[in-house]
């Protein structure tokens, strides 16, 4: 019994010393072009899905219509497209030179058509971690959060108005030099935010 002890603590130790001297003597991959460590992606993924699942909202407090769908197409262009992406364009040099790269979120393979909209609400909202993927839970209302979460649930089956919102082009800071900081567009003042409310949850 001792030493079947003595094997688990053992057993347990080594690898925990490998480990730690894997990452206190800089091997552990930091670059943005490096290859990601074993489970990296697998670890990553399986921690940011238990914890959405158990704190995202279960129900949606608006439906998607054309003029909610619009709405976030316009919150997207200004935010978010710079990272993920529009229909029918490559991903943006900044994009590519992140790690992970940004999903772009109008291409079939990366679309979150198929996740519960509290999910990308959540995401949204809060950001990631250690992702490049800010939270917006400060800048933007409920409504304004929803609505560019219920663009992206629907992004397989636009309307024509919500596609040509994702579309249009960006202003620039100057003649000849693109802006490369993505716009937040303000919360509505206090009375505003107040006089939707009945759209919220």
């Amino acid at each position: 019994m001792k030493r079947f002890i003595l094997g688990v603590i053992i057993g347990l130790f080594i690898p925990a010393v490998i480990g730690y001297c894997y990452v206190r003597f800089g091997f552990a991959p930091i670059a943005t072009s490096a290859q990601p460590m074993p489970f990296e992606e697998k670890a990553a993924k399986m921690i940011m899905r238990a914890h959405m699942t158990k704190e995202m909202p279960k129900n949606v407090p608006m439906q998607p219509t054309e003029d909610n769908l619009t709405q976030g197409a316009n919150i997207y262009s200004s935010n978010c497209s710079f990272c993920h992406g529009v229909p029918d364009q490559p991903a943006t040099l900044a994009a590519k030179g992140m790690f992970p790269l940004p999903p772009q979120l109008f291409n079939k393979d990366e679309m979150v058509t198929d996740d519960p909209v509290g999910r990308t609400y959540w995401t949204v909202k809060n950001g990631l971690r250690m992702t490049g993927m800010p939270g917006f839970g400060e800048m933007l209302s409920e409504n304004q959060l929803w609505q560019v979460s219920l663009l992206l649930s629907q992004a397989d089956k636009l309307p024509p108005a919500t596609k040509a919102a994702l579309t249009k082009p960006q202003p620039t800071t100057s003649s000849t030099t693109p802006s490369t900081t993505p716009a937040v567009t303000p919360k509505p003042s206090t009375a505003a935010h107040h006089h939707h409310d009945h759209d919220h949850d």
